[in-house]
């Protein structure tokens, strides 16, 4: 199932695919926060060093299935593959958008 992202939400989930961390932190803002399995990351080298420690720990697969908006926030909904415990799992992704870029993002079960 195709879903139509917002160019920023949809940037992240492409190179999240297929890109480097440094590339995923470049779709926050400078000053981005991000929320995952309770850790927050303030800025994008904290990210950068997020998605980097990520990805050497995990192989997985990501497929955004829904969108919605909640509380002045975009939620994804999507399915999570991989080599990880309790794989696989659906999350939702919580954007807050500012320009062509993210400023923060929740990720909960």
């Amino acid at each position: 199932m195709s879903i139509d992202l917002p160019p920023p939400i949809a940037a992240y989930f492409a190179t999240d695919k297929k890109g480097t961390a440094q590339a995923i932190s470049e779709c926050f803002t400078q000053d981005a926060v991000v929320m995952d399995e309770g850790n927050t990351y303030m800025g994008r080298d904290a990210i950068r060093q997020w998605m980097a420690n990520a990805s050497t720990q995990y192989t997985y697969t990501v497929e955004p299935f829904s969108i919605h908006e909640e509380g002045g926030k975009t939620v994804v909904s999507s399915h999570l593959v991989g080599n990880f415990p309790g794989s696989p799992v659906d999350l939702r992704y919580f954007f807050v958008l500012e320009g062509d870029r993210i400023d923060e993002l929740e990720i909960i079960v």
